[in-house]
Order: C-alpha cells, then structure tokens, then sequence
C-alpha cells in the first residue's frame, strides 16, 4: 500500500473518531442524568459503548476512504455527501438524547439517522461492495439503538 492510500485511510479513520470524540465530550455532561434513568431489558454495560462506538467509526472511515478513493462517478459524490449528513446527524443525536434529554426527538432523529445510513449502504454498494458491507454493523446498532432509545423514551415518560 503506498504512501497516499494510507494517508487517505488514516484521514478516513480519523474523521469519524474525530466526530465521535468531540460528541462525547459535549454529552459528558448529561451521563449523570442518563445513569438514573429507568433503562429497557437488554441495556449493554457502559463500558461497551464506547467500544462498539470506536469499532463503528473505524468501519465508517475504511469505508468512506475506499469511496472517496473510487473513480469520480456522480454516485460516489452523492454518497460521500450522505456519509457527511449522516456523520453530522449522528453527532446530534448525542447531544438532543443527552444534553437535552429529548427523548421523543432523539427517537425520531434516530430514524433520520438510519434512513440515511441505510441510504449511505446503497450508494456505496453501486461503488464499493466492500464499503457498503463494513456499514452493515453501524445500521445494525443504530437499530439497536433505537430499540434503546425509544424504550427509554416510554419507560421515563
């Protein structure tokens, strides 16, 4: 692999770290309100978020390299743009369920966001079948997360 393949990867990665880390630090603040919440069967350990959070974010950035380094097609643009919505919609989400507890929100914003993952998957699978297959986990948890996320919502009403 030569020097600007692994140059775009380690951007690609760091991008969606990046994103990940600055929403973390901004919600930091609302865990104590989230740790007295009344959670649904199935809630994972804390420790785990931040785990599948990172595997998650590395799969995105090999992901979004191996499109951004495909020949330029109208396609590739248009899913290296959902790519960007979805990463800015993710990044919200954390603060509209954790800063401001809108629980009811964060449930609607959370289709919104895999909507559009689910929209990212199909555009890149017409580039990268690759790409599109490591986005797989990411809408697996999103709907997992939504699972959480409205059960929360109706659990602390």
């Amino acid at each position: 692999m030569d020097k600007k393949t692994l140059k775009t990867y380690a951007i690609g990665i760091l991008i969606p770290l990046a994103v990940g880390g600055i929403g973390g630090f901004f919600t930091s603040m609302g865990m104590d309100s989230f740790d007295a919440l009344t959670k649904p069967p199935l809630t994972p350990p804390p420790i785990l978020f931040p785990i599948v959070w990172t595997i998650l974010y590395v799969l995105m950035g090999i992901g979004s390299a191996r499109i951004y380094m495909a020949p330029p097609t109208a396609t590739r643009n248009h899913g290296l743009i959902v790519y960007v919505i979805q990463l800015a919609v993710n990044f919200l989400w954390s603060i509209i369920f954790f800063n401001l507890g809108a629980y009811a929100f964060a449930f609607f914003w959370l289709l919104l966001l895999l909507g559009l993952v689910i929209t990212m998957i199909y555009l890149f699978s017409k580039v990268d079948k690759l790409s599109a297959l490591l986005q797989i986990p990411y809408a697996i948890w999103v709907t997992f997360a939504g699972y959480l996320t409205l059960m929360i919502w109706l659990l602390n009403k």
